[in-house]
C-alpha cells in the first residue's frame, strides 16, 4: 500500500494556478504545512489562508482540517511548494457570491475584524459592511462586534474591482417592514389597545403597539385643551388607546388617548342634580347665552334670559370669558350632553337669604325707618 502511494506520489504533476485538496498536517509560527498528496508537502504563508488579516495561523485552520489551496509557486531545486487557501476560497466565492447578488439572499456571516467605516468578513474574499448599513439604529461604538454572526445581503458587487458591500440594515429592514404590514392587516379601527409612547413632538404623541408605532395628535390627548402633549404623557409611559383610522398603504395608523378613556359627561347625571350650585368658568359667550365651563370638557348653557335679575341686551353687558361664575343648575340630560343653568337664580336666591336676615333683624331690634321695598326693591320688579 505505501509502494503503491509513492508511486502515485511520483506520478503526481503540478502546474502553477492548479487547485488540490490537502490535509492541514503542522502548524508553525507564520504558516501552515500541507498533505496535497505531491512528492513534498506545501507550505501556506499566513498571508495566504485569509482575505482578512489575521494574528496567528491558528485563527484560520488547525491541524487535520481539510482545504483547498491554489498553486501559486513551485520550487523544484528548493523543495519548495508555495499554497494559497484565499486563493482557491476566492475562486469558488465570486460565483457563489454573484448568485447571492443576483437572487437577493440572506446568508450568514462572521464579523472577522472592526476596521474604520465599519466591519470587515471573510466570505472566500474580503467583504466590507458599512457602518451605516450594520442595524437600523445609529452605533456609536462597534468595537465588541468582532466575532458576531450577522445576517447579511450582498448590496454591491463588482468582481473586476474585487468589492464586496454587505448589509445587515438591508435585511432587517424586510423584516421590519414584514411586521408593520402583519401588524397593520391585524389591526382593526375601533380596538383599545395597549402601548408605550416612544416620542413626543408639538403636535402629538408616537405610541408603540408592539412593533409599530401610532400618532395621538394633540386634539386626542385628551377631552380638556391640551397645548402641550407634555401635559397628558411623557416618553415610556404606558397608555390605552382606541384605533382610529388604520392607513395600511401609507403605514398609518390614527390612534386617540381621550377615546380610550370614559368620557368628560360619564357620570355628569350622578355628580350634577338639578337644584345645585356649582362653580364654572365662562368659555364662550353667544348671543343668545353664554357657555361655563364646569369641568374639563362638560359645559353648561346659562341662556340670556338666566343671566342676570335685569333686562340685558347681550351677555357681554354683565360676562367674559374667563370669569368665574356661580351658578344654579336647571336641568340634567347626560345622555344628550346638555346642562341647562342660571346665574339669576344664584342671585335671587342669595338676595332672599337677604331678606329673610333683614326680617330677622327687623323683629328683634327697633325699627330703622328702612323698609324693604328701599332695600330690594329690585328683587320684586317684573322682569
Amino acid at each position: 500500500m505505501v509502494e503503491e502511494m509513492k508511486e502515485v506520489a511520483e506520478v503526481m504533476t503540478l502546474n502553477k494556478g492548479d487547485i488540490v485538496k490537502g490535509r492541514i498536517t503542522k502548524i508553525e509560527e507564520g504558516q501552515a504545512i500541507i498533505d496535497v498528496g505531491y512528492k513534498y508537502d506545501g507550505v501556506i504563508p499566513i498571508g495566504e489562508l485569509s482575505p482578512l488579516r489575521i494574528e496567528s495561523v491558528a485563527d484560520a485552520v488547525s491541524v487535520g482540517d481539510e482545504v483547498e489551496v491554489k498553486v501559486l509557486r513551485i520550487h523544484e531545486d528548493e523543495g519548495k511548494l508555495i499554497l494559497s487557501k484565499k486563493a482557491a476560497d476566492a475562486s469558488k466565492a465570486w460565483d457563489l457570491l454573484e448568485q447571492r447578488f443576483q437572487n437577493g439572499e440572506v446568508f450568514e456571516v462572521k464579523v472577522g475584524d472592526v476596521v474604520k467605516g465599519g466591519l470587515v468578513a471573510d466570505v472566500g474574499v474580503r467583504a466590507f459592511i458599512p457602518a451605516s448599513l450594520v442595524e437600523r439604529h445609529f452605533v456609536e461604538d462597534f468595537s465588541d462586534y468582532k466575532g458576531k454572526t450577522l445576517r447579511v445581503k450582498v448590496v454591491e458587487f463588482d468582481r473586476n474591482e474585487n468589492k464586496v458591500i454587505l448589509s445587515q440594515k438591508a435585511v432587517l429592514d424586510e423584516e421590519f417592514e414584514r411586521q408593520q404590514q402583519k401588524i397593520l392587516s391585524e389591526i382593526q379601527a375601533g380596538e383599545v389597545l395597549e402601548g408605550t409612547v416612544r416620542r413626543l413632538t408639538d403636535f402629538g404623541a408616537f405610541v408603540d403597539l408592539g412593533g409599530i408605532d401610532g400618532l395621538v395628535h394633540i386634539s386626542e390627548m385628551a377631552w380638556h385643551r391640551v397645548d402641550n402633549p407634555s401635559e397628558v404623557v411623557k416618553e415610556g409611559d404606558r397608555v390605552k388607546v382606541k384605533v382610529l383610522k388604520v392607513d395600511p398603504d401609507k403605514g398609518r395608523i390614527s390612534l386617540s388617548i381621550k377615546e380610550a378613556q370614559p368620557g368628560p359627561w360619564a357620570g355628569v347625571g350622578e355628580k350634577f342634580k338639578p337644584g345645585d350650585i356649582v362653580t364654572g368658568t365662562v368659555k364662550r359667550l353667544v348671543s343668545f347665552g353664554a357657555f361655563v365651563e364646569l369641568q374639563p370638557g362638560v359645559e353648561g348653557l346659562v341662556h340670556i334670559s338666566q343671566i342676570a335679575n335685569k333686562h340685558i341686551a347681550t351677555p357681554q353687558e354683565v360676562l367674559e370669558v374667563g370669569q368665574e361664575v356661580k351658578a344654579k343648575v336647571l336641568d340634567v340630560n347626560e345622555k344628550e350632553k346638555r346642562i341647562s343653568l342660571s346665574i339669576r337664580e344664584v342671585e335671587g336666591d342669595n338676595r332672599r337669604k337677604e331678606v329673610e336676615k333683614f326680617v330677622e333683624k327687623q323683629q328683634t331690634t327697633q325699627g330703622t325707618g328702612v323698609t324693604l321695598g328701599d332695600m330690594f326693591g329690585d328683587l320684586f320688579k317684573k322682569q
